[in-house]
C-alpha cells in the first residue's frame, strides 16, 4: 500500500471511529442518535460500494489491474470489519429512514456472522490479486459479491 493510501486509509478510519462515537454518545436527544448511527451506516457502505466498484467493472469486462483489485480487498475488508460496530445502535424503535430489517438486532450473531464472511471473502480476494491471476481474482470478486448479497438477502429491504 503506498504513502497516499495508506494516509487515506488513516483519515477514514479517524472519521469512522470519531463518527461512531457521535452516534453512540454524540446527540442527548435519542432520535438525533438513531439518526446520526443511520448516516454513519449509510456512510460505510457507500465507502464499500465505491471500493467494491472497479471490480464490478473488471468482471463487466474492464481490463484486469492487479494493483487496483488489492487495493479495492483492503477497502472492502476494512469497511466489512466496521459493519457490526455502526449497527451496534438499535435504530428499530425510532423514525429513521433505513433498509435496515430487524433481524439485524434479533438476530444479531448470524449478522456478525455475515459481516466476518465478507471480511474473509475480501481477504481472500486481497490475496488472489497478489497472486496476478485474473481469473482467481475474478472468483474471488464474485464470492465478495455473494457475502454481500446473502446479508442483503436476510438484513436489507430492497
Amino acid at each position: 500500500m503506498n504513502c497516499a493510501s495508506k494516509l487515506g486509509l488513516a483519515v477514514f478510519c479517524s472519521l469512522a471511529a470519531a463518527s461512531v462515537g457521535i452516534a453512540q454518545n454524540g446527540p442527548a436527544n435519542p432520535q438525533a442518535q438513531a439518526q446520526a448511527a443511520v448516516k454513519l451506516r449509510k456512510a460505510v457502505f457507500d465507502v464499500q460500494s465505491y471500493a467494491f466498484a472497479p471490480m464490478g467493472a473488471m468482471l463487466k469486462g474492464a481490463p484486469f489491474d492487479a494493483a487496483t483489485a488489492e487495493l479495492a480487498a483492503e477497502r472492502i475488508q476494512m469497511t466489512s470489519a466496521m459493519i457490526p460496530e455502526v449497527f451496534k445502535f438499535d435504530t428499530r424503535k425510532f423514525n429513521v429512514q433505513t433498509k435496515a430489517r430487524d433481524g439485524i438486532w434479533t438476530s444479531m450473531a448470524d449478522f456478525q456472522q455475515k459481516a466476518r464472511d465478507l471480511h474473509e471473502a475480501a481477504v481472500n480476494l486481497e490475496a488472489a490479486a497478489k497472486s496476478g491471476d485474473a481469473d482467481m481474482t475474478k472468483q474471488a470478486a464474485i464470492a465478495v459479491g455473494k457475502a454481500c448479497g446473502s446479508c442483503h438477502d436476510e438484513f436489507r429491504n430492497k
